[in-house]
């Protein structure tokens, strides 16, 4: 009987034993997991509450939670781990002195009256001063301790040191620095508001004030372009120039941010476009609707920082293939600085689908090229699926290797053969007869496919030089994609049909891919009808070069009349 009762007691023993291994098992788990909920829920709600505080404060602060550099705090002068800086006047705080960093410091001001003397002051703002940054007085390295030292000016971007300042002759008196032809003063427009009746002389007489040669810029970037660096590129910008000049497209349209340009002295602004050819061609048919809104006076010059897969465009204007950081913003503006006028034709492509006689024919601007066949269906087929995944198309490269993938895909399988039997292509009136071909380009600048040289070919054969301003298209053909992938590495010539200051084509029957300056669609029988619409200031630079131009250079035997050829998209002015 009692070792029964032993049993009883070993196995209540056991199973105690067990319920309490349950239970903090149990508790293990479960309290990591409330735990977890617990500081996720607390982190959203300090997310909203801080992206709240950010919408309201007159600073444009970025939350970040890693420094490319170490940093310190403008108010605590500790070194941040987590905190927020600001991409217009660069002050840096901490989590704990974000709101006293808000109310107690100054951002950089817009508008504000000037100086008894009609100049601007300087806004120092202390510590995390650029690197490689030297004093304006002893002219030595700032920044070089490991605290929250010396001052930097977020207009001039002047440096100096904290013992050097009471040594400056003229300590507050501002001129701007490098940029100053490219900067909005904030005078300016504080005395553009004061002006009882605008008129166009009053904004020149404003403008003299602010130094001879003064060409202020307005800043217009697409953020969704090519490899998705137009959030970093805003930043650096509104560092250096008045944050009113600097716009999002993917917040404000082009046509709102260039009504700016009418508050400035006529002929006077420069408008940089950073993105894709896309984005050019935005902002180019906002700069029509200037003329037809009677601004013409106002019209900007536009120049390209190339952020797209192609950026033919920007090629043709001396501006590179692609921008991905290689150079720096500074240099950027230096090159707006020393960049030529140059006058660029824009052609009305008009659209009439057959049998729709009702129907107002579909009328689009073309600044690049028009094209059926292979191309186009390439570039319909990369639109479809970045239209269904857009995060997955973020990269140049990785865009570019998809396009080389459709390319393929069509060598097989020539959806667009046969195209002479379907078409009809009249250059000024005149009917041409088409070989057997699978594609028609019609273009207006020197590039085209991402840097190939289209009507130029391998270079072997003589042939018409090409201009931005001659009020002429060049037509070429193409067999297929093998073709034009022969086309882009100069191991062929394309089918050269003719330049023209009209072209005609005439769909007959079937579907076609067709495409304006990268913008594709399907289109069903119609005709085709491209014309000259107007012609718009644009800025050369004469400093860059492609790769293109790299193995030119390498060709010791190259003649002048070749090299001239070669160098053609330029106009003579």
């Amino acid at each position: 009987m009692s070792n029964m009762d032993g049993d009883e007691v070993q196995d209540d023993r056991g199973s105690r034993e067990e319920w309490t291994l349950l239970f903090w098992t149990s508790l293990a788990v479960i309290i990591p997991v409330v735990i977890t909920l617990w500081c996720s829920t607390q982190r959203s709600k300090r997310k909203i509450h801080t992206k709240e505080f950010f919408r309201k404060s007159k600073h444009g602060w970025h939350y970040t939670d890693l420094f490319h550099k170490p940093t310190y705090c403008c108010v605590c002068s500790q070194h941040i781990l987590n905190g927020a800086f600001c991409d217009c006047c660069g002050v840096c705080a901490d989590e704990q002195c974000l709101r006293r960093a808000d109310r107690s410091l100054v951002c950089k001001e817009i508008m504000a009256p000037p100086r008894s003397n009609g100049t601007s002051e300087h806004h120092w703002v202390r510590g995390n001063v650029p690197l490689a940054s030297y004093c304006l007085v002893c002219e030595l390295q700032c920044g070089t301790q490991p605290k929250l030292c010396d001052f930097r000016c977020i207009w001039c971007q002047s440096t100096v040191h904290d013992d050097c300042i009471p040594s400056m002759t003229d300590r507050g008196r501002c001129d701007l620095g490098e940029f100053r032809s490219l900067i909005i003063p904030h005078h300016y427009l504080y005395n553009v508001n004061k002006l009882r009746r605008r008129h166009p002389e009053d904004y020149s007489k404003l403008g003299s004030s602010c130094g001879r040669g003064w060409t202020p810029v307005l800043v217009l970037a697409n953020t969704r372009s090519g490899n998705n660096m137009g959030d970093d590129l805003l930043k650096q910008f509104r560092i250096l120039l008045n944050p009113v000049q600097v716009f999002d497209l993917s917040k404000l349209a082009p046509s709102k941010a260039l009504q700016l340009c009418t508050l400035l002295p006529p002929g006077s602004v420069r408008v940089l476009v950073c993105g894709g050819d896309g984005t050019v061609g935005w902002v180019l048919d906002a700069i029509d609707a200037m003329k037809l809104k009677g601004q013409d006076p106002f019209i900007p010059q536009v120049t390209i920082l190339p952020l797209g897969t192609g950026n033919d465009l920007a090629n043709t204007l001396g501006w590179g293939s692609g921008y991905a950081g290689e150079i720096a913003v500074e240099q950027v503006l230096r090159n707006i600085l020393d960049a030529e006028v140059v006058k660029m034709d824009r052609w009305k492509v008009q659209v009439a689908s057959k049998g729709l006689y009702f129907r107002k024919p579909k009328v689009l601007s073309m600044n690049n090229y028009f094209s059926v066949g292979p191309d186009a269906l390439m570039a319909l087929n990369f639109h479809t699926h970045r239209e269904k995944t857009p995060s997955f198309f973020s990269s140049r490269i990785l865009n570019k290797v998809v396009y080389f993938l459709y390319g393929t895909k069509d060598c097989l399988v020539q959806e667009c053969k046969d195209l002479d039997k379907r078409i009809e292509l009249e250059l000024d009136g005149e009917r041409v007869r088409l070989p057997s071909l699978e594609g028609i380009i019609v273009s207006n600048i020197g590039y085209w496919g991402g840097g190939c040289r289209l009507w130029e070919g391998m270079g072997d054969e003589p042939c018409p030089p090409t201009r931005l301003d001659d009020g002429l298209l060049e037509v070429v053909g193409v067999f297929g994609s093998f073709h034009c992938a022969q086309i882009q590495v100069k191991m062929a010539n394309p089918v050269r049909l003719g330049q023209a200051h009209t072209v005609r084509l005439v769909l007959k029957s079937s579907r076609m891919p067709m495409q304006v300056d990268g913008e594709p669609w399907a289109q069903g029988p119609c005709t085709i009808t491209i014309t000259h619409k107007t012609q718009v200031h644009m800025l050369y630079h004469s400093g860059e070069q492609t790769d293109d131009d790299d193995d030119d250079d390498d060709d010791a035997d190259t003649s002048a009349s070749e090299t001239e050829s070669h160098d053609s998209p330029r106009p003579r002015l």
